[in-house]
Parts: structure tokens; sequence; C-alpha cells
């Protein structure tokens, strides 16, 4: 009956066209109603609890490092310094756009921020060399999806809140599944582009090269800055954050000198914009969540999964799967909000680490930002690269298919996230 009232409320609400936010909101007073009465003031106290986290301070800065990043040159320079050293060999382009997302997306954490960075910089050389645009555009939107794994992540500040876990473990146990899910990638891309005829950029003389290196210095630095700080205790998540926004600010604005005064304005709207919808969303989240709790639904969805409690792999692949499910129907953040609530428990309970669960789960509602027909990224590529859903659909099939075989090998073999956790946790 629970149950019944959680999914019934909030898919209404959903169906009416009510924004997430306030979709979770009416479940919360549903299953209040469901319990005998509505106490606004608890809802309006719990809201506020909600947002009232240091962690979630780390948004804000994160979000502006990547808008201070694109505008001041960091990206452009990131994507030369792929161009310089792997532009020049065939698919190179391609390779290009798998080196740029990777380091991109220990800068920035925005998934369709880096996709739309690298379509519009390297589509047009694409089309012009011949490449097939939606096998391409593909492949920049698989790219795009790194960025919500590889630490920096705001997907990762956010389950760590929601789920009490610590983000630090979370961003060093993401490492290795991020960086693996930029070689399969490279893998796939290899097998499917290795036949195409398309015009091979000529290689950069060596002096060229170590020049566009020595430009891209400040910026290849950024991320290296940031993990390794978070790794040595130098500053927590949070803090990396704002050291992360104070660097590109710093050099976009006095080493690079693209940033114009003129532009930190719109640009801290922008961030502060994308922000209030995040924290609000979280914020009414938790509310949905502390009632799912006295609900008592984790312990009825429990007793469905009671017979593969006992099996931490099959477990984890059953929710896997029902996270690829609703990851087709419900955007990034919230299939992150809703589910971490009722499966969290469940994971405590089997005995399945929840740093790793963490990582797998962020890494599958990634995923879902590149399934249709909800998946931002792949719209926003579409527009940049002017491609249609069915061609981008063709086109990002193979490197799906990729990335879900990553997933799936991180769910058989725990270790691969659990080792490397230790040692640089250690």
């Amino acid at each position: 009956m629970t149950v019944g009232v959680f999914v019934i409320s909030l898919l209404g609400a959903m169906a009416l066209g009510m924004p997430i936010a306030f979709a979770l909101m009416v479940c919360a007073v549903a299953l209040m109603l469901l319990q005998g009465s509505v106490d606004t003031t608890i809802l309006s106290q719990k809201i506020i609890e909600g947002a009232d986290s240091f962690p979630l301070l780390a948004i804000p800065f994160f979000m502006l490092a990547g808008e201070l990043m694109n505008a001041g040159g960091i990206s452009r320079r990131i994507v030369n310094f792929a161009l310089a050293f792997v532009g020049h060999i065939r698919g190179g382009l391609g390779v290009v756009a798998i080196m740029a997302a990777v380091i991109m997306a220990a800068i920035s954490g925005s998934a369709a921020a880096d996709a739309a960075a690298l379509a519009t910089m390297l589509i047009p050389m694409m089309r012009q060399a011949g490449y097939n645009i939606p096998r391409s555009a593909g492949l920049i939107s698989a790219g795009g999806v790194i960025a919500p794994v590889l630490p920096p992540s705001i997907g990762m500040i956010i389950f760590g809140v929601v789920a009490n876990v610590s983000i630090g473990k979370l961003f060093m146990a993401a490492i290795v599944p991020g960086l693996l899910m930029g070689v399969s990638l490279l893998l796939a891309w290899m097998i499917v582009a290795r036949k195409d005829q398309v015009q091979v950029l000529p290689r950069m003389p060596m002096r060229q090269r170590l020049r566009v290196a020595l430009d891209s210095l400040w910026a290849l630095v950024m991320p290296v800055g940031i993990v390794g700080g978070m790794k040595f205790g130098v500053f927590t998540p949070t803090e990396a954050a704002v050291v992360a926004a104070v660097y590109a600010f710093v050099v976009g604005m006095f080493v690079y000198r693209e940033l114009k005064w003129r532009a930190i304005y719109p640009l801290l709207v922008s961030a502060a914009k994308t922000t209030a919808v995040v924290v609000f969303l979280i914020a009414t989240a938790l509310v949905s969540g502390w009632l799912i709790t006295v609900s008592d639904i984790p312990q009825q969805v429990s007793d469905l999964l009671q017979p593969f409690i006992d099996s931490p792999i099959l477990l984890m692949a059953l929710m896997m799967m029902l996270v690829v499910i609703v990851g087709t129907a419900l955007d990034f953040a919230p299939t992150l909000l809703i589910l971490t609530p009722v499966l969290m428990p469940i994971v405590r309970e089997a005995g399945i680490d929840p740093v790793y669960f963490g990582v797998l789960f962020i890494m599958n509602n990634a995923i879902g930002l590149i399934t249709p027909p909800v998946g931002i990224v792949l719209n926003v590529v579409c527009g940049t690269a002017k491609v249609t859903m069915g061609e981008l659909m063709k086109g990002i099939a193979p490197f799906l298919l990729a990335e879900i075989a990553v997933l799936f090998l991180l769910v058989m073999f725990p270790s691969i996230v659990l080792v490397p956790l230790r040692w640089l946790t250690g």
C-alpha cells in the first residue's frame, strides 16, 4: 500500500508536468496523509535541514569553476593539447575527443557542459575531415558522461549528502572506474572507426607540440591539483571546489587573459541559477527520503529482494538493472534522489560497501544521460552537432554498450573499485 502511494503520487505529479522538486513535495504530503496527518511545520523544517549542509557548498563553486573554465579558454587548450599529440593518427579526432573528455571531466563535473563544449569545438573539424558525424556525435556524448563519475563530481557530492557516505572516499573510488570508461570508449572507437576513410591531420613538429603543451600546462595542472590535494589531505572536497573556482578565475583572467570582467556577472548568475535548482531539488528530496524511511518503504523493498540478500553480486546486478530502466525515464538528479533512500538500507543490510555502491550507482545514472527519451546530453549534442535523435542513437550504440559493459564488469569484480580505494585512502 505504502509503495503504491509513493509511486502513484510521484509519477502522477510528474505526469501533470510538475517540476521534480514539487513532485517530491506532493509525494511527501501523500505519505503524510497515509500516516494520518499533514504537518507543514515538519515539512518546512526538513526542507531547511536538507539545504543546511556544509558539503553542499561544493556545488556552487564547482558550477562556477566549470563556467569559468569554458569562458577562460581552459577547455580549448585541453583540446589543443590532445590535438597536438594524437590528432595525426588515423581516427585521431575521435581519440582527441576521448582524451579531452577525460581531462575536462576531472575539472568540471558537468556532462552536458563538457559534451556541448567538445561538440562545438570538434564536430566542425570532424565534418571537414570526413568523419561519420552521427558516430562522432555519439562518441562525444558518451565521453561527456564521464564527467559525473570522475572527481570532482557533483553527483558524488549529492549522493554523499543523501546517503551519509564520505564524499572524499567516493571521489577516490571513482578514479579507476572513470578512467575505465575512457578506455572502453577508446577500444570501441578503434573498432568501429578503423575502416573509415578520413582526412588525417598533419603531424605537428615536436617544437610546436612542446609550445602547445606549455600553453596548456595551466589547464592540465588543474585536475591533478584538485585530486592530489584531496588525496593528501590538503583540503576537503568542499574546499577543493573553492580552490577550483579561484584557480579557474586566476588562470582565465590573468594567465590566458580570455576572461573579461564584464563576463563575470553573467557567469555568477548562471552558476547561481543552476545551484538554486539543484539544492532545492536536494532539499525536497531529503524530505521525501525522511518520509520514505518513516513509512518503512526500504524494508518493504528489502522483503522483495530478500532472496538475493545473501548474494551481493546478484543483488548489485539486479539493482543496477533497476537503475538502468528508471534512468531511461528520469533524469540524473531525480533518479539519484528518489532511489538512494530506498536502496541504501538494502545495500547496508547485504554488507555491500556503500562507497562501492555509490560509485556504480552514479556511473549508472550518468549512463542514463545518454539513454532516450530523457537523456539530456543527447539533446544537447543533437542541437550542437545538427543531427537527428535517430541518427545520434545509431551512432552512440557501440559506445553506450561499451560503458554498460564496464558497469557490469565492476559489478562482477568489486575489487577493481575497492583495491584502488584502499590504496588511495590508506
